[in-house]
């Protein structure tokens, strides 16, 4: 190996463990109240047998914007928390309330080649800040992997799977967005942070 080639793979690994640990952090970091106070909120249950994904903890029941897809399938937006490091990211529940199993739809990744090329995503997914009239895109990695959940490919009749997409974030003063996705309806979501 020559040391071009090491030094170019060693910056890509310590680019994605930034990634995965502000993605963590952030995930983390929600919740509130005092110590010895319990979640509010109830696990949600799957069906069928298995250890299958459940719902983030320490998010509200309602959640605060849905994404209705088609033949069943729905997006729950769950917190919108934007960071001190210019990042919006949008936790979330991807749902299956079809009576039978679905494949998750490939226009879901969007159609540009570095994202394509990962697999099934939401890079697709996209923020509309209409007072500051731009489009804020998901974040990609410098492998041009998106920030986002990836590689669901079908969902069972009843199963969720936690979700996130993180953004960079609209300026302080834009407090509502309206989150987009291919094949689903949009929905506006209020920015916390």
């Amino acid at each position: 190996m020559s040391i071009r080639f090491t030094a170019k793979a060693r910056r890509r690994m310590v680019t994605l463990t930034v990634a995965a640990g502000l993605t963590l952090g952030v995930a983390g970091c929600g919740g509130g109240g005092g110590d010895n106070q319990k979640p509010n909120t109830s696990a949600s249950t799957t069906k069928g047998s298995g250890s299958k994904p459940t719902a983030q903890e320490g998010q509200s029941d309602a959640p605060l914007a849905e994404l209705n897809g088609k033949d069943g399938l729905l997006l729950q937006i769950t917190s919108a928390q934007r960071d001190s490091g210019g990042f919006l990211t949008l936790n979330g529940q991807f749902k299956n309330d079809a009576s039978k199993s679905q494949v998750v739809p490939a226009e879901l990744r969007g159609d540009e080649t570095e994202v394509r090329k990962h697999g099934t995503s939401l890079g697709g997914a996209t923020l509309v800040d209409s007072k500051g009239k731009k489009r804020y895109y998901v974040l990609r990695d410098t492998d041009g992997r998106p920030l986002t959940t990836i590689g669901f490919t079908t969902i069972e009749s009843g199963q969720t799977i936690p979700v996130f997409m993180q953004f960079p974030s609209p300026p302080r003063d834009t407090t509502e967005v309206t989150l987009q996705l291919p094949t689903f309806s949009s929905a506006t979501v209020q920015i916390s942070g």
